[in-house]
């Protein structure tokens, strides 16, 4: 034997041996009487065979250097110039199959042949071990059962005798509070001081500041969960039923511990403290300090809070008629704050160069070619993957570049260049070309502003500005009297429609199916897959890594059908012969609604490629006649570009609060000027709801929060706006940043998981922690390979059944109930009605 492997021969023999031993025991652990030695070699011989074999492959491909790989192959004639890593592996692992086998059948014959009392002992036991996790088993789910039910009712009295819990916490806090003021010598300058100004508030607590060793909110949450606990256990066992404390001792022979009834309790009581903190800070330090003065009976204490709840609410009244009475003045703060900042400036000395035309025709190579010639210059992008793009090209061509996005930042030594996502845009870099892409994106309502901001501050001799027809005079308006070339760029490749209605199995090589949903973009994939067809996906979650991956693919002819979300019309070329438009209506966040004109321009617009299909084919599912009418209308000017709140906004409006509360209030009072559209700032309020009256909200700089809040992530994931909230939770107590979430055991959890660490990257680069970063990017990178993967090798859908009555629905049927359930259900309502 070769003396590379020698030294692994031992400890494969020894891994199998370990393996066919779990194999017996596993073997005889079930069987009801002993079987022979000789019936376990007949039934597991080939199984026993294969161990071998496995266990040598595994152990030495997996312990040999690459090095001693190397060696081995040399050895044996291969020339290895050239060949990659993967492909050494492949043939090292090919090439040790023929060493000499281990002889496991000898070696158990020696064991057990003529040694029946071996054999004997050894299924005894395995019958043991087996007996001995069967009745831990059941051990272990007649616990989880009982802690279940005791958990459950244990809620249900904690959730019924509320306002008796929190009388006595408030009672235990108010006469703690009373104390602590006492001691401290406070004095109370209003009887409408809440306790949550009282704990927040600087004005309160800046004379004794530095005396406190630990934030106040962090010390009073603990103190009422200490309350909860000291009273709780007992209170609880004085109520619950007493059949529930019979049935536990009945199946474990002990009365139920304290320390159980503590560890069932520890979550609910702590969600409790939370619930009893939060109402505690609504209260006035007043009404809590009395109560010291008053011993605890549950009757008179619900008699005070009645009478302290009613003074409150006629309070509110009266600050809701100081609030009418102040609208005069909150107007006069709105235009302080808001009225001056979004005017378009009138010129500039700038040279502005317009790029204006249709999809596919060449308006942004035009401009990277100027940016390229120049000394230093900036591409501002509307996807990480237009940005990453541009950033290889020019690395590809030897013009050193750098990359921006939120989520990552690859800084090249030398570089003068650089390839961002428009929000990365900052107005004082001065550059002497800029490119601005896609720019009829400023009248989106939630990223738009980004546009604005660019085209309107950019700081550079030349300033390229790409965008559709529709969008020019907008643009030609918010430029004023300045420096403006105007380029303008028609199709050479003419697009043909169709006439007649298209169906999946008509598919062919260089098609693009055209889809509104990632769920649909799967479910058509799937479905061509099954036909034998060889599929690229694209949608708006994939990662940027595996989008481009998924289109090389498509480019080298390793796939011949695209199906893609609208993704696919914004910035993408590709080798397509023909568009198809799987729907004609898109779900835009708030409806469903038909396509406009300009969607199906910018999306049909990709068929075609000069050279490979000369003329660009355009299909449809529903309404041919319609949608090539689409195609042929005149746009409408784009109305209205959209405004968000700037860093001179918030600087003002902190003369006035540092609640972003009353700054989203205010955001939505201020009318925006004529020809603008304000941003909903809907992703905005979300998290912030998360965290208002928080201790993050308190310990962080209103400029800081309004950062966080604008990361850009999918909000819309819930698992992600927990993990934004732990991450801020970590910044404020000076903790350690929470690892991303990363499962990987299906495609929707490597998606997530991708996403998660892009969150990660967002804080990390935001924190200046980019040397940590770069070890997330290589993991996130490795997700998006595995994503590749999965979809490269096949998308395999579940069924889709009718919710009511399970009967199997058709993928591209779009509700989730089939027609005769639908019809029942409307019957029934008819019915209804008519009684």
């Amino acid at each position: 034997m070769n003396d590379i492997l020698a030294s692994y021969y031992t400890m494969a023999v020894e891994r199998t041996k370990t393996k066919v031993l779990e194999d017996i025991d596993k073997y005889l652990e079930k069987k009801e009487t002993l079987p022979s030695y000789e019936q376990y070699v007949r039934e597991r011989g080939e199984y026993i065979d294969q161990i071998w074999l496995n266990s040598w492959l595994n152990t030495t491909a997996s312990h040999a250097a690459s090095y001693e790989k190397k060696e081995f192959l040399i050895d044996r004639g291969f020339d290895l110039e050239g060949v990659t890593k993967k492909l050494i592996n492949q043939m090292f692992r090919n090439e040790i199959r023929d060493v000499e086998a281990f002889h496991v059948l000898n070696w158990l014959d020696d064991m057990f042949l003529d040694h029946s009392d071996h054999w004997n002992d050894t299924y005894e036991k395995a019958k043991e071990l087996y007996e001995d996790r069967r009745k831990m088993q059941e051990h272990r789910e007649l616990t989880k059962k009982l802690i279940l039910k005791f958990e459950f009712y244990i809620e249900e009295l904690l959730n019924e005798n509320y306002e008796e819990l929190y009388l006595y916490v408030r009672y235990l806090i108010g006469s703690h509070l009373a104390i602590e003021i006492e001691q401290k010598g406070v004095v109370i300058a209003s009887e409408g001081l809440t306790f949550s100004t009282y704990l927040y508030d600087e004005a309160h607590l800046a004379y004794n500041r530095h005396q406190y060793e630990e934030d106040m909110t962090e010390m009073y949450e603990r103190l009422i969960s200490g309350y909860l606990f000291d009273f709780g256990p007992n209170w609880i066992k004085e109520r619950l039923s007493s059949d529930l404390f019979d049935e536990y001792k009945h199946a474990f022979h002990e009365p139920v511990p304290d320390t159980l009834i503590k560890e069932i309790a520890f979550d609910l009581f702590m969600e409790l403290a939370e619930e009893f903190f939060a109402d505690l800070l609504e209260e006035y330090v007043t009404d809590l300090t009395k109560l010291i003065d008053t011993p605890f009976d549950l009757q008179a204490h619900q008699k005070i809070f009645e009478h302290d709840l009613s003074e409150r609410e006629r309070k509110v009244v009266e600050e809701l008629e100081e609030i009418k009475r102040r609208k005069e003045e909150e107007a006069r703060m709105v235009d302080d704050i808001f009225g001056r900042e979004y005017n378009p400036p009138a010129g500039r000395n700038i040279q502005y160069i317009l790029h204006v035309g249709e999809t596919n025709t060449g308006k942004t190579f035009q401009a990277i070619q100027r940016m390229k010639d120049a000394s230093s210059g900036i591409y501002l992008a509307p996807l990480r993957l237009l940005a990453l793009e541009i950033y290889e090209k020019l690395n590809a061509e030897g013009i050193p570049c750098s990359l921006k996005t939120g989520e990552e930042e690859k800084t090249i030594e030398g570089a003068a260049h650089i390839a961002c996502t428009v929000e990365m845009f900052y107005e004082k870099d001065f550059y002497d070309v800029v490119v601005i892409d896609e720019s009829q994106m400023i009248a989106d309502k939630d990223r738009g502003f980004s546009w604005y901001k660019a085209i309107t501050k950019a700081n550079a001799k030349e300033v390229h500005i790409i965008c559709s027809f529709n969008a020019k005079p907008m643009i030609l308006q918010l430029l004023g009297d300045s420096d403006i070339e105007i380029h303008e760029y028609i199709r050479d490749i003419p697009l043909e429609v169709e006439p007649q209605l298209f169906r999946l199995n008509q598919t062919r090589r260089g098609d693009a199916l055209v889809c509104f949903s990632r769920k649909r973009v799967l479910e058509t994939a799937s479905e061509l897959q099954r036909t034998g067809r060889q599929v690229s996906m694209i949608y708006g979650s994939m990662p940027p890594e595996t989008r481009k991956k998924q289109m090389q693919r498509f480019i080298n002819g390793e796939t011949t059908v695209i199906v893609a979300t609208d993704a696919i019309g914004m910035g993408l070329n590709l080798p397509i012969r023909r568009i198809v438009f799987l729907e004609n209506d898109k779900f835009d966040g708030t409806r469903r609604r038909w396509l406009t004109s300009q969607e199906v321009k910018q999306i049909a617009g990709r068929a075609g490629r000069r050279g490979i299909y000369n003329i660009g084919k355009v299909a449809f599912v529903h309404n041919p006649k319609s949608m090539a009418r689409l195609l042929d209308q005149e746009d409408q000017p784009l109305q209205g570009f959209a405004i968000a709140p700037t860093t001179g906004v918030l600087e003002r409006f902190q003369k006035y609060s540092r609640k972003l509360g009353l700054f989203f209030y205010l955001w939505d009072q201020f009318k925006s000027p004529k020809g603008t559209k304000k941003a909903s700032l809907a992703e905005e309020k979300l998290l912030y709801e998360m965290i208002e009256d928080t201790i993050i909200e308190a310990k962080l700089s209103m400029a800081d929060l309004y950062g966080f809040l604008h990361l850009p992530f999918s909000t819309n994931e819930p698992t992600l706006r927990a993990q934004w909230k732990q991450k801020l939770e970590a910044i404020v107590d000076v903790e350690d940043l929470p690892d991303p979430l990363i499962k990987d055991s299906g495609l929707e959890e490597l998606e997530l998981s991708y996403k998660s660490i892009g969150l990660h990257l967002l804080f990390l680069y935001k924190l200046g922690r980019n040397t940590e970063a770069h070890y997330w990017e290589r993991l996130r990178e490795e997700i998006s390979d595995k994503i590749h993967e999965q979809l490269k090798s096949g998308v395999q859908i579940t069924k889709k059944v009718c919710k009511v009555c399970g009967k199997n629905l058709s993928h591209k049927f779009k509700f989730q109930i089939c027609n005769e359930c639908h019809f029942e259900r409307q019957e029934r309502k008819e019915k209804k009605k008519s009684r």
